[in-house]
């Protein structure tokens, strides 16, 4: 199995000792059946002998100690099964076998780039100058309302995140067939379970005190689990879900990695895409899902560039996924706003999600894939900077100017 998960974050001490128990449970097993075995034979010779009417207190002697022997390696069974799942649960899924191998960003590929960064005849400005300057962006006051690493949006921002929504939304379901759902933003621990946030991710989510909710990291959570513990008909696949939700993540550890401004915030927007399909059907989807979340940066005029994750740097649940990067000028760097991914069987396996399939009737584990279509804050601050002018304004781009219902945000 090692092997399997070349690269991936795991301890390989608890993999090691997985592999003692499951020789241990192994040993029991057969060690059981034998003794059960010798407990049937002992109870038909005790019923032969006391038909008999000869003594039989030798083989109830030895039946009694077997069954005393078989509860005994029966409960460490048990304990080993336990001991097996906590492990489980810590054991990220395996990667498909295109995807690169690697320990760290450095090995993923990039794969393709649309269009060109912007030029600029002056130096453009990270949004975090941009923002205030325009009176759109408050980062002060949402420290004092929160804290670190919140931010308010007001006035023209405010329009301009809620069009970036509604454009997305509108996108996703009027061109490419998804139907939107708007779920809860709590949701419980067997949610997260379901999809692999818990228990490895637990520091990095925020936990309503004294309850078993949680505030959703990413609509991925609320939205997949909605067929959790069912046997849906093969004749409702594939299905194809989107939906905006507000992300709240922790981010622990994070502190002073890529923070400023609205790169690296508690709370954010995002529309997500989430499609369960067929198995044989997985990676035709995970590529469709791309084109839809490269669909809203090219309606942008956003340079973007798509990046095949490698073994060490994807998601704990994922089999695959591909990154898209946007440009961001005022920053020079490229900013992940979607991370597309197919996660084969394995969140419906934790969800116990199953489809009847029809042409022999077997319940079948399908493939799950997620993908941000896309996330907000990212893609809003590549949007300012893309679009700055020399003035300071900011150009509206052309499919969001009917929501707004301006072409440009002026200071």
């Amino acid at each position: 199995m090692p092997h399997l998960l070349r690269n991936r974050t795991y301890d390989a001490g608890a993999l090691a000792r997985w592999g003692e128990l499951d020789a241990e449970r192994r040993r029991l097993l057969t060690a059981v059946e034998a003794m059960k075995a010798e407990r049937n034979t002992l109870s038909a010779e005790v019923g032969r002998k006391k038909r008999a009417k000869e003594d039989a207190s030798a083989e109830m002697e030895r039946a009694r100690t077997l069954g005393v022997e078989v509860a005994a390696q029966e409960k460490r069974v048990e304990e080993i099964e336990g001991e097996f799942f906590a492990i489980e649960q810590t054991l990220p899924n395996v990667p498909q076998e295109s995807v690169p191998d690697g320990e760290d960003s450095d090995a993923n590929a990039v794969l393709k780039s649309w269009g060109e960064p912007t030029r600029f005849p002056f130096a453009p400005k990270p949004h975090w100058e941009l923002g205030p300057a325009l009176g759109i962006l408050d980062f002060e006051r949402a420290a004092k309302v929160t804290g670190a690493r919140f931010t308010v949006l007001s006035g023209e921002a405010s329009l301009l995140s809620r069009a970036l929504i509604a454009f997305m939304l509108d996108l996703h379901t009027h061109e490419h067939g998804y139907r939107e759902v708007l779920p809860p933003f709590i949701i419980n621990g067997a949610s997260l379970f379901g999809t692999g946030q818990l228990p490895k991710f637990e520091a990095d989510l925020f936990r309503l005190q004294g309850t078993d909710w949680y505030l959703a990291p990413t609509a991925e959570v609320p939205v997949t689990n909605l067929h959790r513990d069912e046997v849906l008909r093969d004749d409702q696949l594939p299905i194809s879900y989107c939906a905006y939700t507000p992300c709240f993540r922790a981010e622990a550890g994070a502190a002073g990695v890529g923070t400023r401004g609205m790169i690296r915030v508690h709370q954010f927007d995002k529309v997500e895409m989430i499609q369960i399909v067929r198995p044989e059907e997985g990676y035709a989807a995970l590529e469709q899902m791309v084109q839809c979340a490269e669909r809203v940066l090219q309606a942008m005029g956003l340079h973007y560039r798509v990046v095949l994750l490698c073994t060490g740097d994807m998601g704990f649940a994922s089999a695959k996924t591909y990154d898209l990067e946007v440009w961001a000028p005022g920053q020079g760097a490229y900013l992940e706003v979607s991370s597309v991914s197919n996660c084969e069987d394995f969140q419906a396996r934790r969800m116990n999600l199953r489809f009847k399939r029809e042409a022999d009737g077997h319940n079948v584990f399908p493939h799950v894939l997620n993908g941000s279509g896309t996330a907000l804050a990212r893609l809003f601050v590549a949007l300012v900077e893309s679009y700055q002018q020399a003035d300071g304004s900011v150009v509206v781009p052309e499919p969001l100017r009917p929501y707004l219902r301006a072409d440009v945000l002026r200071p």
